[in-house]
């Protein structure tokens, strides 16, 4: 009977080592979720500094507890108060940040209160190592070596619970300021979540007062109860947390959330779990299991991984996706079946090479029309003209024929129109591009030939089309994704305070600034784009219109090259690395030349070559935000 009550003791001692570990690699794999995706948010800031605490106070239970000489232990043991002292501060820190995300920011009152107590709790933290706070360790209870308590130990505890207390009180006003259901419920989430500290703080509290000897089997019962509820409250905890400070929807903080928790802690919580269980087991009957707990290890996280990687779409398609599935399934559709410019290079390629092939070719070629002109897309073999030539002489020969013939002679090489339908109308049909084959006589090709010259047009036709649709799409979407970011920051402001739903936007502040920087660029020399421009709202542009005649439309104008000026590295003009992004702004939009004689003019791709457009646009755009925070203080200081 003896021996069953000391193995049951030792399986739950088991399951709460295993929980105790598991809730620190929990909270630290939740604290650098905080780190990266919300921490400017002053309540994911506090939460992090909770989740510190958290990390602290269980590695150091999960580290002492394999301690074997009591110096070690009575050092780990030590770590831990320090993270059980810095919980109170922490907790009235992120009740406070609570309330005042609800539109209750502190006057004098709660923010002394939060700097006092961490003031406090700083003055504890230097009483551990002189065993004032906490004294020595003592093993007496052989089932949980403690430090012994003493009269400060005593007072701490009745702080801890007031401070406790007062944080609670100030959830609860959280709570019921809280503005939409969701938002409620959440709120309501957080505050349950909010029990987690106290809970798993309760077992340290009880070591010394005898318990852990006296009723062995209650105590660690206790222990692994307030662990396994503390696991599931912290999380709880952090999901109501990672809705703060983020401008995403609900559906992509859910997903990034749960394959977050699911790929870090709960894959290595019960990757350690099994391999303890394992070489604990082997250890009962005798036998030694060492040899296999890496391979075991490694099995465990594969099978978890590739588990989480098939179960995860469907997990989301039930859970988070509800009456937008189908829309959302068909932008991941579009994302897998993406054409992209190498993959429509690399088709054009295989068409070139097959009708070479079949034709007796020497040389082939494919050319875009674009608003920018005639673009060299792809070649193949030997061709008698260059870039320039192509550009120049096709570009007359497409504007003089309006009906551009289905094939046309250039020389020694024959040209077929790639057309795409217009609005899905088969009669009428846009001129795309050009497809040019090299010492190739039509009237010489027998049906096959011509059946699959005409089959491989076609093809090339339709992949332009839909290149140049998905263009269009991708460009729709840049200019609807800073416009719904607009709407679900002003949805993540409103969730908790109803009065921050009437803030204004300051322009300069803008996601848009970027685009209306691009759009005022590309008709820079004239152009809806520019006459039409949100940028000629600034005050930068208007001071800039009295100045001159007027024109807004020349103020900005002047603005915009007053700011590329200002990339413009100090000496002569070169074409090294410093100067790259001001020599695409000059060759680009100040002189009007094509992307790719700018590519070739600065040795770089064409994809690079619009990444460092971007670049340069955004810096253009923060040239003109220091324009304009300058113009509004020379007006202040004038006023």
């Amino acid at each position: 009977m003896v021996n069953w009550i000391e193995g049951f003791i030792n399986l739950v001692r088991t399951i709460n080592d295993i929980l105790t570990a598991g809730i620190a690699i929990t909270a630290f794999s939740l604290l650098l979720y905080a780190l990266k995706f919300n921490l400017k948010d002053r309540v994911a800031r506090s939460f992090a500094m909770i989740l510190v605490c958290v990390v602290i106070v269980f590695t150091a239970e999960a580290l002492g507890g394999i301690a074997v000489d009591e110096t070690n232990m009575e050092f780990w043991l030590k770590l831990q108060w320090l993270g059980i002292v810095l919980l109170p501060p922490t907790y009235l820190h992120f009740s406070d940040a609570l309330v005042a995300t609800t539109g209750r920011p502190s006057r004098w009152r709660r923010r002394w209160a939060v700097r006092i107590t961490y003031l406090f709790s700083l003055f504890l933290l230097i009483l551990i190592p002189f065993d004032i706070l906490v004294g020595s360790i003592t093993t007496d209870q052989v089932s949980a070596p403690h430090l012994e308590r003493t009269l400060i130990t005593e007072l701490f505890t009745i702080y801890y619970w007031i401070i406790m207390l007062l944080s609670w009180i100030n959830f609860f006003r959280a709570y019921i300021r809280t503005v939409t259901p969701v938002s409620r419920r959440r709120m309501g989430y957080l505050v349950v979540g909010a029990l987690a500290p106290a809970i798993g703080s309760f077992p340290f509290l009880l070591y010394g007062s005898g318990m852990a000897d006296r009723l062995a089997g209650m105590f660690w019962i206790v222990a692994m109860l307030s662990n396994l509820i503390f696991y599931f409250l912290i999380i709880m905890m952090a999901y109501a947390v990672a809705f703060f400070g983020v401008a995403w929807s609900d559906r992509v903080v859910k997903t990034r959330l749960l394959k977050w928790i699911m790929r870090g802690p709960v894959t290595a919580s019960i990757t350690l779990g099994l391999t303890t269980i394992v070489r604990r087991t082997g250890a009962v009957f005798g036998y030694d299991f060492e040899v296999f707990i890496p391979i075991f290890m490694v099995a465990t996280i594969v099978v978890f991984q590739h588990l989480i990687t098939l179960l995860s779409p469907l997990g989301e398609k039930w859970f988070f996706y509800g009456n937008d599935q189908k829309d959302i399934e068909i932008l991941q559709t579009l994302e897998n079946r993406l054409l992209t410019r190498n993959d429509l290079l690399e088709f054009l390629e295989m068409i070139l090479s097959a009708l070479m092939d079949r034709l007796q070719s020497s040389g082939s070629f494919i050319v875009s029309i674009n608003e920018d002109g005639l673009e060299l897309v792809l070649t193949n073999g030997k061709i008698q003209f260059n870039d320039q030539k192509i550009s120049d002489e096709l570009s007359k020969i497409v504007t003089e024929n309006d009906d551009f013939p289905e094939i046309f002679q250039w020389e020694n090489t024959s040209l077929f129109p790639l057309k795409s339908r217009m609005n899905g109308d088969q009669e009428q049909k846009q001129l795309i591009g050009i497809l040019g084959l090299a010492g190739v006589d039509i009237s010489e090709l027998d049906d096959e030939q011509k059946s699959a010259l005409t089959m491989m047009v076609e093809r090339a036709s339709s992949a332009l089309s839909d290149r140049r649709m998905q263009i269009q799409i991708f460009e729709s979407m840049e200019k609807l994704s800073s416009r719904v970011n607009t709407i679900q920051q002003l949805r993540s402001r409103g969730r908790y305070d109803r009065e921050r739903v009437f803030s204004v936007d300051d322009p300069i502040q803008s996601g848009d600034l970027s685009t209306w920087v691009k759009d005022a660029l590309t008709h820079f020399w004239g152009g809806p784009k520019l006459t039409d421009n949100p940028l000629l709202e600034l005050q930068v542009v208007q001071e800039a219109a009295e100045e001159g005649e007027g024109n807004k439309a020349n103020a900005l104008r002047s603005i915009l090259r007053d700011a590329i000026n200002q990339v413009k590295p100090e000496g002569e003009r070169r074409f090294t690395a410093e100067w790259i992004l001001y020599n695409i702004l000059e060759m680009k939009f100040l002189e009007g030349r094509k992307v790719r004689e700018i590519a070739i003019k600065l040795s770089m791709s064409e994809a690079d070559l619009y990444r460092k457009q971007r670049v340069a646009i955004e810096t253009v755009a923060n040239k003109i935000i220091e324009m304009e925070k300058e113009a509004r203080n020379e007006d202040i200081s004038t006023d």
